[in-house]
């Protein structure tokens, strides 16, 4: 029955992902946590988050914004990167701090104050780097990024590829460094892996169909509302 569920909220997750740029790892990871732990959850979910966040990227590739990747998605990568090895100084109240943060942005993207901001350098390479740190020492990357990405006038195709392709970046550096470190809970882990994995995938394709067919305004209002709905969430949790 377990199994079952982790393949579920695998599609589930990978959907939501396939529309909003994020979710794999918010969904997957406290589930699976429930039998492996926190720890080696994180570096199980990793492997499907990879796997998925690959298929979507090669679905999308002809739409990253490239001059937003160089200079918005570097500065996340790099500031994710920092964030997490500061992982260990983190506490309660940095959690606290992220989701009034994922608030803040949702209401600001559902209101359209966000599409009505203009950022100009070196502004969403700042954004880079505070989403991408506060996303590393929270473990939680893709919603801050996306919310700093409210902000940013692209298109819906746009949004998601570059988050994506971000996401990629981040993920190729940090999945061989769980394989080394946490070789034994990911081998103890593969049926929950697989069970995932197979979610992921089928998730992704779906819901890379349906991102076609949402308008541009009301695909900037799903984001606002995943966002917001995640930092509520995490505030009350």
């Amino acid at each position: 029955m377990f199994m079952g569920m982790v393949t579920i909220v695998g599609i589930i997750a990978s959907a939501i992902a396939a529309v909003a740029g994020f979710g794999i790892g918010s969904l997957l990871t406290p589930l699976v946590a429930m039998q492996v732990g926190i720890k080696a959850a994180v570096a199980a979910v990793s492997i499907p988050h990879l796997l998925g966040t690959g298929v979507r990227f090669w679905m999308l590739r002809r739409h990253v914004d490239r001059r937003l990747l160089r200079g918005f998605g570097l500065a996340s990568a790099i500031g994710g990167l920092v964030g997490a090895l500061l992982h260990g100084a983190s506490n309660p109240l940095l959690t606290v701090v992220f989701a009034a943060l994922l608030i803040f942005a949702g209401v600001m993207g559902l209101t359209g104050l966000a599409q009505r901001l203009e950022f100009r350098e070196p502004w969403p390479s700042v954004a880079g780097i505070v989403s991408g740190l506060f996303g590393g020492l929270v473990g939680n990357q893709g919603s801050i990024r996306s919310a700093a990405m409210l902000g940013l006038k692209v298109s819906r195709d746009a949004f998601v590829a570059t988050a994506t392709a971000i996401a990629l970046i981040v993920d190729l550096i940090r999945v061989p460094v769980y394989l080394f470190t946490e070789a034994d809970q990911i081998r103890h882990a593969w049926p929950l892996i697989a069970a995932a994995t197979a979610g992921v995938l089928v998730g992704t394709i779906g819901g890379g169909r349906a991102l076609r067919y949402i308008p541009n305004r009301i695909f900037q209002r799903i984001v606002a509302v995943v966002v917001l709905a995640l930092g509520i969430w995490m505030l009350f949790r």
